[in-house]
């Protein structure tokens, strides 16, 4: 009885894993707004209804593919922050950065569905919120590894915040970085927007006939944004 249960959650674990694939080469091809379990099923010989009974709709499949993508980047930045001695501040941020820059080069599509235009009609659901924290937690530990070895010591001088920002900022330190003074956040928050904002430049060809290719010019701009958030 176990085996034959085991033997049906691999079937099914198989089957799920290729009506993904399937679903990241359509959303490759014509994007994900147009993505339709129908054209899925399709493709992989299948009856419409029995895929229904993995993703019960596009939503959920869409949902799924979503998921993956934010934790294979989450894993890629987890890797390349546990490569680096955990006292070299500017070192794991160098690396953080360079493992997020490579998967989306790797990985265009996903990219594009998390970071890209949103989906119309799409509403990401709770379940998505954990996997898209992962990458951002890491700025959240290496802000809090600064403050506590004293490598940032102190509220950046310049650091004046409208009331509102300020809350804001407390509510992400005490998400990210329990302890850290919402300045000290708020400056990283910036540095790692920027982060994405210049991938996705590079990605989407913004930077095609301006700096291109863009290693030297991505190089030097994590340089500059470790010194804003003041990674020694």
């Amino acid at each position: 009885m176990s085996a034959s249960r085991t033997a049906r959650e691999r079937a099914r674990a198989e089957i799920t894993r290729e009506i993904k694939e399937e679903a990241r080469r359509q959303v490759a091809a014509e994007g994900a707004q147009r993505l339709s379990l129908r054209a899925v099923a399709r493709q992989l010989g299948m009856v419409s209804s029995a895929v229904y009974r993995y993703f019960p709709s596009r939503d959920s499949l869409l949902t799924a593919l979503i998921i993956d993508a934010y934790d294979a980047l989450g894993s890629a930045a987890e890797a390349a922050d546990a490569g680096q001695p955990r006292s070299d501040l500017r070192g794991r941020w160098r690396a953080i950065c360079h493992s997020v820059r490579s998967w989306a080069a790797a990985s265009p599509h996903e990219y594009a569905l998390i970071y890209g235009s949103p989906v119309p009609g799409y509403r990401a659901p709770q379940e998505t919120v954990a996997p898209a924290s992962r990458a951002g937690l890491m700025l959240g530990r290496l802000l809090d590894d600064a403050w506590a070895s004293d490598a940032i010591s102190g509220v950046p001088e310049g650091s004046s915040m409208s009331p509102l920002l300020a809350e804001q900022a407390a509510v992400l330190a005490a998400a990210i970085a329990p302890g850290v003074p919402g300045p000290v956040v708020l400056r990283g928050l910036i540095a790692w927007t920027q982060l994405f904002g210049m991938i996705s430049f590079e990605l989407f060809g913004q930077f095609v006939g301006v700096v291109d290719p863009g290693d030297e010019f991505f190089r030097h701009a994590i340089e500059q944004m470790a010194d804003f958030a003041g990674f020694p």
